[in-house]
């Protein structure tokens, strides 16, 4: 075959044997998937002829793709470069180019058309054969091939345009305006001209445009990968060593600022195909995106998020410092759907800047990129904004033990902007974008992730929201600061009724008749609800309940153990004073529901036990633990109603 190719010297006896080549290819593949379908055990006979038609292949691919350039050079591409200026592509204008393929005419474009058409034909011939031969293997990858004909026409625009590109090194900014320039202006030649040639050479699967767009960002990112990165790498280097990195570091964002602005060209060039779903697909978003360069070195991924991370706080750090922010609320929602939870400003502060940084990770070309960028610059973000806030609750509670109303309210503002931004997170996890990622990530776990990821070996942890550890830990600083709220406020009011407590003769005598409550206990309830009145007004609603729900266990506790529990005996008067004192008491805490009672279990069911009769006190606890439930005793065991029981005196 290779020397009937070379007798025939003119190209159209050249292109006729290669198209007759081609074509008993193709007949051979058919036979062997024949041949492979009805008799699978004759291996050795279809690796045979497998080998032949290789060598036959090696031969012919090399030929058409020689002949293709030498025709692409008749043409006279690529079409010069040397209007584009630094100057007109800043502005925007320049001189309109010639396409060589629009212009081609007669047995020129006759001899490229044959000539692009035999490259898809061996495209597809290839495509087959690697199809049959992965036959019940993973061929997704290995059958996605770059378009041939299409790298052609890209290789020698790209290597035109390396002279422009190394006199702006420094210049990024008008790389990518070259570049998307080129791929605009050619792109209606891959609708018009070549993409009829591809449907009628049935090559399944291509679209010119989208391959075309697709090798042009290649060669862009080969750029970036091969010149513009390792410089601006090198002087992050150079400057860490002195200690300043201002210009490095806004070099870079600038770069990824253009990155992310020629993404979105490049994309809204692919819409225009009408194959819009396509971009949906990891895969397909990959291929033209210049943010791709990340996805082989995922350690220059994590320097941008470093540096993203430390651009957005020291924006943040006027705003933190400035304590009129963590003193005015949040004035209304923030964003639509979110209650405020009375939160400080200098939340919103936050929220803003952690939301460019989402933004900004959105044009990532896949999932994986996304959440190891959200990990690293959101959920260190998110760490700086719980430092703070630790930070202000440990300085109020070192000062004054929250003994005052100005700590209490400090770290009150604290537990409210945490809350705030708990559910910012929570409402943002529930989000299309931030779903895929937890979908992505479930599909990874113990699957070792692929070469394009930089990255290799199983992926452990729990399924869930890329910020569900951040949520966790703002959920346990709340929780944690709520509580040391209830527990300030009832080491108070502990102080205030100590002597209520130890006074065991007033359990014995009747109490003055112009007081409805021991005069010892008025002092801890004036405390106690000045206190939580404070709270009320600081915190925000639900965290407010939790606050109160905890004080009154601690009251119950506090009271059950101090009285109910200690060496007092309780006559008939003690026990209509006790009774009086806990209905001031439920009093308190019924601001805040109906049932006070319900949330003093062990006090409240202490005080039953009290106010029965001695005969009803006796049968209840003899019953045992049946009977004391039937009787409404349902928090006590017997042990403790017995203790109780031998502290009441009977009168009569």
């Amino acid at each position: 075959m290779n020397k009937n190719l070379r007798k025939h010297s003119s190209k159209e006896s050249v292109e006729e044997m290669r198209q007759l080549a081609i074509e008993r290819l193709r007949h051979s593949e058919d036979v062997l998937i024949y041949v492979t379908e009805t008799h699978p055990q004759w291996t050795s006979l279809v690796s045979a002829v497998d080998h032949r038609i290789d060598r036959a292949l090696a031969t012919l691919r090399p030929q058409a793709v020689a002949d293709h350039r030498s025709l692409l050079g008749s043409l006279g591409w690529p079409p010069p470069l040397s209007t584009l200026t630094s100057s007109n592509l800043d502005t925007g204008k320049s001189a309109e180019i010639s396409n060589p393929l629009f212009t081609m005419q007669g047995l020129l474009k006759q001899q490229y058309c044959e000539n692009f058409l035999a490259l898809c034909h061996l495209q597809e011939l290839q495509w087959r054969r690697k199809s049959r031969q992965l036959e019940g293997h993973n061929r997704k990858v290995a059958l996605q091939q770059p378009f041939w004909a299409i790298e052609e026409l890209v290789n020698p625009i790209s290597i035109a345009c390396q002279r422009h590109f190394s006199k702006w090194i420094d210049k990024p900014e008008f790389v990518f305006a070259l570049v998307y320039k080129i791929t605009r202006d050619y792109v209606g030649t891959m609708d018009e001209l070549l993409q009829p040639l591809v449907d009628e050479a049935r090559l399944v699967g291509y679209s010119c445009r989208e391959e075309w767009i697709s090798a042009m960002v290649t060669s862009l990112v080969t750029y970036l990968a091969k010149e513009i990165f390792p410089k601006y790498v090198a002087e992050l280097d150079g400057e860490s060593v002195s200690g300043v990195q201002s210009k490095a570091r806004f070099s870079w964002l600038h770069l990824v600022d253009l990155m992310i602005a020629f993404d979105k060209q490049i994309q809204s060039l692919v819409m225009h195909s009408g194959i819009l779903l396509s971009l949906q697909d990891d895969g397909n978003l990959q291929k033209i995106s210049s943010l791709s360069v990340f996805c082989d070195r995922p350690d220059w991924l994590d320097i941008w998020a470093e540096i993203e991370l430390n651009d957005t706080l020291e924006k943040l750090k006027p705003e933190v410092d400035d304590e009129r922010n963590w003193t005015a609320k949040i004035e209304g929602a923030l964003l639509s759907g979110f209650e405020s939870y009375k939160s400080p400003a200098v939340s919103s502060a936050f929220v803003r800047r952690l939301l460019l940084v989402v933004d900004r990770c959105r044009s990532l070309p896949n999932a994986f990129l996304r959440s190891r960028f959200l990990k690293m610059a959101g959920g260190s973000i998110t760490q700086r904004y719980l430092d703070c806030l630790l930070l202000r609750c440990q300085e109020a509670e070192g000062l004054t033990a929250l003994t005052d109303d100005n700590g209490l309210i400090k770290v009150a503002n604290s537990v409210n902007a945490a809350h705030y931004f708990e559910s910012v997170l929570k409402e943002w996890c529930e989000d299309t974008f931030f779903l895929e990622l937890e979908f992505d990530h479930s599909e990874q776990l113990g699957i070792g992730i692929n070469d394009n990821s930089g990255l290799e070996g199983p992926i452990d942890g729990p399924v869930g929201c890329v910020f569900d550890e951040e949520i966790k830990k703002l959920e346990n600083f709340r929780k944690e600061w709520v509580e040391r709220i209830s527990v300030a406020v009832l080491r108070g009011f502990d102080a205030r009724c100590r002597e209520y407590i130890k006074n065991r003769r007033q359990w014995q005598e009747k109490g003055e008749e112009s007081w409805t409550i021991s005069k010892t206990l008025v002092g801890a309830l004036d405390y106690l609800q000045g206190k939580m009145a404070v709270a009320e007004e600081n915190l925000n609603r639900i965290d407010f309940v939790g606050a109160w729900r905890s004080l009154a266990a601690g009251v119950d506790h506090l009271l059950f153990n101090g009285l109910l529990m200690s060496m007092v005996k309780f006559h008939d008067a003690g026990v209509e004073r006790f009774n009086c004192d806990m209905e001031i008491l439920f009093g308190v805490f019924r601001a805040w529901c109906l049932r006070p009672e319900a949330f003093f279990p062990k006090t409240s069911d202490g005080l039953k036990l009290l106010t029965m009769s001695s005969e009803q006190l006796r049968d209840t606890i003899s019953g045992g633990g049946k009977t004391m439930k039937e009787n409404g005793i349902i928090h006590l065991n017997v042990a403790e109603a017995e203790k109780i029981q031998n502290k009441r005196v009977y009168m009569s």
